[in-house]
């Protein structure tokens, strides 16, 4: 249908942001797979946020920088919330920095850096964004989210709400926001260090992602999280499955717990391909991985 003709039959509230009826999703994830959104939208500020949230009529789904996120070829129903601009503020205080949900995790890091702050460096490692990070309390060598978090800004239906860190409950690539809830803002606390300090442990961090993982190809970040006790990697590695291929997706060759798109992978592909990983680590190890990377959406027909 036409944008003129989806704009009449809108079931949503009148808005100030970017609202696009049946928008293609695929090529704003790092797989660059996946269908469309029945409608997506993204809010100017958090007024024209808690306006759809209080009001929409339909299902909503988050999404942030979609560096973790499959979505599945026959696209999302209802709709797709995306905090862009109006979410990307970041604020350096003497203790500490409090950034917008759409600010980028490594960009965080740079500002603290930029200000002699310590404590943040892990953030450059995390390719994503601040709303998914403090959701899913990211992490990355040898820190996490809930290591640094204060507080954090969500928006719900009854409002803006502003939540402790310790009331969150995060735990191991998991938070308990409120019901419905969106995170707008976060503070994270950090400490005066040294500049040249900081500076090195982040080159280190980089030089790390480019020697260890496949950060210039079509992924989507760890696949699965690490049991307890285990490297996810490693069970993979000892089911025989690095470099395991099914249609367009692979099993990176250079660590395997990267699923890849080559060129020509769909959604179902990727999917399949990481639930096959599953059934051979759990008939090899008898562990069962649990998925890191959000699925979302609907398998086609």
């Amino acid at each position: 249908m036409s944008a003129a003709v989806a704009m009449t039959e809108s079931p949503l509230p009148p808005l100030r942001g970017r609202v696009q009826a049946g928008a293609a999703l695929g090529p704003a994830t790092w797989f660059r797979v996946g269908g469309t959104a029945d409608w997506l939208v993204r809010p100017a500020d958090g007024d024209d946020l808690l306006r759809l949230l209080r009001r929409a009529s339909l299902p909503v789904t988050v999404i942030g920088a979609a560096s973790n996120l499959i979505v599945r070829d026959g696209g999302v129903r209802g709709i797709v919330l995306r905090l862009a601009r109006g979410f990307g503020e970041i604020e350096v205080e003497a203790d500490g920095v409090v950034a917008g949900a759409a600010a980028l995790d490594a960009v965080v890091a740079e500002h603290a850096a930029a200000a002699s702050l310590s404590g943040l460096e892990f953030l450059s490692g995390i390719p994503g964004s601040i709303g998914g990070a403090v959701a899913m309390n990211a992490g990355a060598y040898g820190a996490e989210v809930a290591q640094v978090l204060d507080w954090a800004e969500v928006a719900t239906v009854d409002g803006l709400l502003r939540v402790r860190a310790a009331d969150l409950r995060l735990s191991y690539r998991r938070s308990q926001l409120p019901s419905g809830g969106v995170v707008v803002r976060a503070r994270f606390h950090a400490r005066p260090g040294d500049g040249a300090a900081i500076a090195a442990r982040m080159a280190e961090i980089r030089e790390s992602r480019e020697a260890t993982q496949p950060v210039r190809a079509r992924t989507g970040g760890s696949t699965f999280a690490n049991p307890p006790g285990h490297k996810a990697w490693a069970l993979i590695d000892a089911a025989g499955c690095r470099g395991r291929r099914l249609g367009g997706a692979q099993v990176s060759e250079k660590h395997c717990n990267f699923l890849l798109n080559t060129g020509e992978a769909t959604a179902a592909d990727l999917e399949d391909l990481g639930e096959a990983v599953r059934a051979a680590v759990l008939a090899h190890s008898g562990v069962s991985l649990e998925w890191e990377i959000r699925r979302i959406g609907e398998r086609s027909a």
